[in-house]
């Protein structure tokens, strides 16, 4: 019988996260080693496996969001708050075909036809994303082609740079981590969610085409098991580069998580005016 297959990627300066095929994860620090001598301090070498490459990817997003307070981290909704995520996922999903496609041509140009391809197909699978956002902030009655014009919510912004500078890299198979970071983050949300959101809109006015599509109602759980497999079959120096690029940027969705829900219900409204330039259709608040 085989022997299980293991896996270990360092995220930081003092943490690793050990995987095994079997489902099992592990945080681990270098102290916590007897001697001194810590046999995951090289990189791993081996294959991967579906079991090892869940929990390795899982493990990071996890370390990266472990700041986050349980309180912040699934706030009850409000209108207000929701038409400021929407307009941040309108700027999260409008240059994923172009950033995607980039990579993609990158890596046809380094030998590396099975990462295009891939690449290749989440672009045409994301295209016209953005579309559904400015369809749900139509639907609410804002301007939604000079909102998303004017504002891009502050916690938003590193997000989309860092997805930007991952796609024009040399070798950009950290795109791969960002992609899985935000649509495992999508898939965890659930028919209860969207239900609630739905509640808070105006009689007759369906403005959830964007989270109904990046929820477990729409293709996200699909793309991650997909991500999930394409990861595990790629050589280990591939599998270390994406999972530590989960695990940056769980970071900085973390943080501008954070960043957001500080916000009051005032302060939201009153950068949105901001931006429309204008008092908004009706009393969102």
């Amino acid at each position: 019988m085989a022997p299980l297959v293991t896996e270990w990627v360092n995220v930081s300066d003092n943490v690793s996260i050990i995987a095994r095929e079997s489902g099992e994860v592990w945080f681990h620090l270098p102290g916590d080693t007897k001697e001194y001598v810590d046999p995951f301090a090289m990189p791993m070498t081996g294959v991967g496996a579906k079991g090892s490459t869940i929990g390795l990817l899982d493990g990071a997003i996890n370390l990266g969001f472990a700041k986050i307070e349980a309180r912040r981290a699934r706030p009850e909704p409000t209108l207000v708050g929701y038409i400021v995520a929407v307009v941040g996922a309108y700027h999260t999903s409008v240059h994923t075909p172009r950033n995607l496609r980039r990579a993609a041509r990158r890596f046809n140009e380094l030998g590396r036809p099975e990462v295009a391809a891939y690449l290749e197909e989440r672009a045409r699978e994301e295209t016209g994303h953005d579309r559904l956002a400015l369809k749900d902030l139509h639907a609410l009655g804002l301007p939604a082609e000079r909102l998303v014009a004017n504002f891009i919510p502050e916690g938003i912004k590193p997000l989309c740079e860092r997805f930007d500078d991952l796609c024009v890299q040399d070798y950009p198979i950290g795109c791969i981590g960002y992609s899985y970071c935000l649509e495992r983050i999508a898939a965890l949300k659930q028919k209860t969610d969207v239900e609630k959101v739905q509640e808070l809109c105006p009689t007759g006015v369906d403005a959830t085409r964007f989270l109904r599509s990046h929820s477990c109602l729409g293709s996200e759980v699909a793309h991650v098991e997909e991500t999930i497999e394409f990861v595990a079959s790629l050589p280990s120096s591939d599998r270390i580069r994406v999972v530590q690029e989960t695990y940056e940027s769980a970071l900085i969705m973390a943080e501008g998580y954070n960043h957001e829900l500080l916000k009051s219900e005032a302060e939201m409204l009153d950068e949105l005016q901001q931006a429309v330039g204008e008092a908004l259709p009706y009393r969102l608040s």
